[in-house]
């Protein structure tokens, strides 16, 4: 604090507040109402309105929230104590339609007087501006008096944050720091009068409650969970603007606060809306909305509005901590983070409204987040550091399909694709088919949805190879895609379903790994998937085929099945029986049977278990699937705005059951999950676009091609079956061909009668995919394989001796049967 001392006066007259530490400390609301920020990237903080106040304030990069909330509180000493988001109805909107400048109007409950706010980012600073006008009956104005609330969460949490009191170029402020992170709060009019407390026992809010009256004016905080308040002047100042600027150290968060109180408000609100007509707005697609492009329009600069500034490129999955409320400081990512797959659909919804400079923003620090094995974390920090460990195929081979679109429109630039396509393929092929978790993160084996992206990935990976005359490395890609495409309704499907007693043969959520494969979970029974998220008192593992979701449908989306195909058909009529949710605006789709990620049944929040809810995105996604069944989708796109916030927020999950107002549940409105998600909003672009074309904008046309026509017309036939170490298989048809793949260089020694005749090969390389080799078998033929593998001179090293397998593996030629011939 050596650097205040001379320029700064500490304003301690009441000493220090009572009650350290504080209450433990809490997020707030996930329900985000608007989340904006200014265009410029040199202004690098973002912030989140929810229930009519200020939330997250975060920088300097968008994974890193600062504040909890901050709100204002009326009184008039008297007879009312009035808080903003507790006692207020609001409403809230934009001030143009093309930038997130957010105005909140509320009355008071009595109607008496009404509080008008503006909300933005200082165009070119890291400040939050909140301009705010008061208006209303004469006397009950004289006598009001005003305070502003702001709850400091720095470097990512409530505990060990300090405050002070400060009086600065003659006008009294507040302080708040932990580390070398300060927050510098202050006024357009000067606050009269300032406090800072701890948390439930001297804060602010306990003080006005009490009594009406601001009684406490302590000087100082010192790390705990604080608040700090200061005094507004209402009747000599009906509006004015509060200014909260950030910065490293307490010099830099002070500076840019005061600089930015220097400007007029109007200035600022002027400069914010012309950086965000920079943008073109999504004309293209609006057309086909049923709100007259109102929710397109918020839906881009929501997914503009989560790309960082210092990390360009990167976007989050949500400014928001779901059921922050009841999480504390250990839940430091919240969905603050970046997931690969969320990611890509951000960047592939601005490909919707022909934005290729930011999707390619998207796909370079991608590649700059790729690991050395081709794969990427299942979500990372903004700088690249991994928070969760899990392995997710199809955000690997997402941006291999990103790199696809980006190359056909010509959106490259510069930028060389092959190195990243490469790269992530090698790691397909490593792992594919079984991926440790699918797409809702729980839980291995042979996914629909996953497998549909991998093959995806892999036919892509293909067409860019083949440019590139790597022809034998496409012709691996696409046959290694074959495979997996021909074993896609045994590995996925069930015969024996149950959940539709007249619909047996099905997709299934997933099917899990069989003993000896990956991932095999041998604390349950083969066969069976636990089920993350229930409660300990709840059936936690069931047979595969008891669960079921609608990934399948991504099959359609990419290409690799028709709408019409049967095996889709019916699986919808069993996801519709078991998973559909008829609600006020419109049906809605859970995510799969027995999910527990969602609120609880008594409306609380999730606390490691609960009922898993709609997920507005799904509506979505089988809109795309109407559409390319040659149906209308307008009342899903209609279904699908309606479930946003009054900012147009769309939300992970709905509250999907009969109204609980205690709990603050809607049927059909935004459940206590994360809000917005971005996923949902992108989803939203791309079913715009999608409509506006008559086709599935994120149809593949090398799949589509490949795979989406009638088998009696396709132009090749898959002839081989994969051997991988991880992976071993049993048996293979007559007239097949055995490929062994494995990632270091290898020789195999086989017979076919039981080492009467022995026969030498050698495997043969493809750069970073590994080492393959083929033995060929004849219609017809029936009997074994014996082999064994070597790896010679292993490692490389001088000297170092061969080394093998160690024992015989064995695989049974078995006769062609009509099933493998289909």
């Amino acid at each position: 604090m050596s650097d205040l001392a001379a320029a700064y006066r500490w304003l301690d007259d009441q000493g220090a507040a009572f009650g350290s530490p504080g209450l433990e400390p809490r997020w707030t609301s996930s329900q985000k109402a608007a989340v904006s920020t200014a265009y410029s990237a040199a202004s690098r903080i973002w912030f989140t309105v929810s229930h009519g106040i200020l939330n997250e304030i975060y920088y300097p990069t968008i994974d890193r929230p600062q504040t909890r909330d901050m709100e204002l509180i009326f009184t008039d000493g008297e007879t009312f104590c009035h808080e903003e988001k507790r006692d207020f109805d609001y409403k809230l909107d934009y001030v143009h339609p093309n930038a997130p400048a957010i105005r909140v109007v509320a009355p008071d409950p009595t109607a008496r007087y009404t509080v008008t706010k503006e909300f933005i980012s200082e165009p070119h600073r890291p400040a939050v501006l909140m301009h705010v006008k008061i208006t209303g009956d004469e006397q009950i104005l004289a006598r009001l008096k005003c305070y502003a609330l702001l709850a400091p969460h720095l470097n990512g949490g409530g505990a060990g944050n300090s405050g002070r009191s400060v009086e600065v170029a003659g006008q009294r402020c507040l302080l708040a720091w932990k580390g070398n992170l300060s927050l510098a709060m202050g006024v357009s009019c000067g606050f009269t009068r300032s406090s800072c407390g701890y948390v439930g026992a001297s804060d602010g809010y306990q003080d006005l409650a009490t009594d009406m009256t601001m009684d406490w004016e302590f000087g100082q905080a010192l790390e705990g969970n604080i608040a700090i308040m200061g005094e507004i002047d209402v009747t000599c100042s009906r509006e004015f603007t509060v200014a909260i600027g950030l910065g490293d150290g307490h010099h830099a968060a002070l500076a840019c606060m005061m600089q930015t109180l220097a400007t007029p408000y109007e200035s600022h609100r002027e400069r914010f809306i012309e950086q965000w007509m920079r943008v073109d707005s999504p004309k293209l697609i609006a057309a086909s909305s049923t709100d007259d492009g109102r929710l397109a329009n918020i839906s881009h600069n929501v997914i503009l509005t989560h790309e960082d500034k210092t990390y360009s490129g990167a976007f989050i999955a949500s400014a928001s901590i779901p059921w922050g409320a009841s999480k504390g400081d250990s839940d430091l990512g919240g969905y603050h983070l970046v997931w690969t797959r969320d990611m890509v659909q951000s960047a592939t919804a601005l490909l919707a409204c022909g934005d290729t400079e930011t999707a390619l923003r998207a796909l370079v620090y991608l590649a700059c987040t790729q690991r050395t094995d081709g794969s990427f974390a299942q979500n990372f920090w903004i700088d690249g550091v991994p928070y969760w460990s899990g392995i997710q195929l199809d955000e690997v081979a997402f941006p291999i399909i990103l790199a696809w679109r980006l190359w056909k429109l010509d959106g490259l630039g510069n930028f060389d694709i092959f190195p990243l396509v490469e790269r992530a393929a090698a790691f397909l092929v490593c792992y594919a088919p079984v991926t440790q978790q699918e797409r809702w993160e729980e839980t291995a084996g042979y996914s629909p949805s996953t497998l549909a992206a991998v093959i995806s990935g892999l036919i892509c990976a293909a067409d860019i190879a083949r440019a590139r005359e790597s022809d034998e490395l496409a012709s691996f890609f696409e046959s290694y895609a074959d495979w997996i495409e021909a074993h896609l309704d045994e590995w996925t499907t069930t015969t024996e379903g149950v959940l539709d007693p007249k619909i047996k043969c099905h997709y299934m959520r997933i099917r899990p790994p069989a003993p000896g494969e990956p991932f095999y979970n041998d604390q349950i029974a083969p066969g069976h998937i636990h089920i993350a998220n229930r409660g300990s008192d709840e059936k936690q593992v069931f047979e595969a085929r008891e669960i079921i979701d609608a990934g399948f449908l991504e099959l359609v989306r990419y290409g690799i099945r028709r709408a019409e195909d049967p095996l889709i058909v019916d699986s919808l009529k069993v996801v519709d029986a078991v998973l559909k949710i008829e609600t006020p605006f419109g049906p809605c789709w859970r995510r799969y049977n027995h999910d527990g990620y969602g609120q609880r049944k008594d409306g609380g929040p999730y606390e490691g278990w609960g009922q898993g809810r709609a997920w507005p995105l799904l509506t979505g996604e089988r809109a795309h699937y109407e559409l390319a069944a040659g149906r209308t989708v307008a009342p899903l796109i209609s279904a699908f705005e309606k479930f946003s916030s009054s900012g147009g927020m769309l939300p992970e999950q709905i509250w999907d059951r009969a109204d609980l107002p205690s709990e603050g549940m809607y049927f059909g409105k935004s459940a206590g999950s994360a809000q917005p998600l971005v996923w949902a909003h992108s989803e939203y672009i791309k079913l715009l676009r999608s409509a506006t074309d008559g086709h599935i904008f994120d149809r593949i046309s090398a799949v589509e091609e490949r795979y989406a026509v009638p088998p009696a017309k396709r132009s090749f036939t898959s002839q081989i079956e994969i051997f991988q170490a991880a992976r071993p298989v049993s048996s293979i048809p007559g007239g097949l061909t055995l490929r062994i793949v494995d990632k270091g260089r290898f020789r195999v020694v086989y017979t076919f009668d039981n080492w009467v005749t022995v026969q030498h090969l050698d495997s043969h390389s493809l750069g970073p995919i590994g080492y393959y080799a083929d033995i060929p078998t004849e219609a017809g033929q029936i009997g074994k394989i014996i082999f064994t593998l070597c790896w010679p001179n292993y490692g490389q090293e001088p000297n170092q001796p061969d080394r093998w397998l160690g024992k015989n593996l064995e695989v049974s030629i078995m006769a062609l049967t009509s099933t493998d011939k289909s």
